[in-house]
């Protein structure tokens, strides 16, 4: 019992760390690839990109785009900025802007070359915040904001 209470309460401790450290990376990695693929979709349909110019996409679009690519991730806890290079950006969680039936990038902003930026921010909950004496009540769970953004330039 007392090898028990010295090697094996801590073993534990350090196995259920490492599982929540790797679901923190898989959540991060998750968000990283589906603001990359939403950037790409965005920039391969600019204004120019098909004959005769009926290929433009709307917020909504590319918001689909971007939850199909984060499987496993709440879209209602996700919060997506669009920042195309001249007027303003949108903002707002997944879930609402997939309904958005604004073109994007907007018109000032849809040109060759010039460069489009989503960012996205997702809140992480974890467990282990209880063990840190003092930092926060038990009903915290302890949420870290793991960021993502991807800028690319239009293609077409």
């Amino acid at each position: 019992m007392l090898e028990f209470v010295l090697v094996g309460i801590p073993v534990i401790f350090i196995i259920l760390s490492i599982v929540e450290i790797s679901r923190g990376m898989w959540a991060y990695h998750t968000l990283a690839y589906a603001v990359r693929e939403g950037v790409r979709y965005s920039v391969m349909h600019g204004k120019d990109c098909a004959s005769p110019n009926t290929c433009q996409v709307t917020i909504g679009q590319i918001a689909g785009v971007i939850e199909g690519a984060a499987a496993g991730l709440d879209p209602n806890a996700v919060t997506l900025t669009f920042t195309p290079a001249s007027g303003s950006a949108s903002t707002g969680t997944m879930a609402n802007q997939a309904a958005s039936a604004t073109t994007w990038p907007p018109s000032t902003a849809n040109a060759d070359g010039q460069s489009v930026k989503i960012s996205a921010v997702y809140p992480f909950h974890t467990f282990l915040a209880i063990f840190w004496a003092g930092a926060h009540s038990v009903a915290d769970s302890g949420t870290f904001y793991l960021p993502a953004s991807s800028t690319e330039q239009i293609q077409f």
